[in-house]
């Protein structure tokens, strides 16, 4: 078992009890957004920090409709 400790830039976003450690291009979802592994280092025998590219979350804009405005 290893301790796998997921990283964007250098905010921690997840750790995890694995029995596996993750590879480097491998695709992951943590916290339901898509992003893949750029690298892994080994800081102990069983304590990994991998770092994650998250992919971007586009928003959409909301469109207002004026027809329900009140007229005076």
């Amino acid at each position: 078992m290893f301790v796998v400790y997921f990283y964007e830039n250098k905010n921690l976003l997840l750790s995890q009890l694995l029995k596996r450690v993750p590879s480097v291009g491998e695709n992951v979802i943590i916290k339901g957004r898509k992003g893949s592994i750029s690298s892994v280092k080994s800081s102990d025998n069983k304590n990994y920090h991998v770092q994650v590219l998250l992919e971007k979350v586009n928003k959409g804009k909301t469109v207002v409709d004026n027809s329900k405005k009140k007229k005076r």
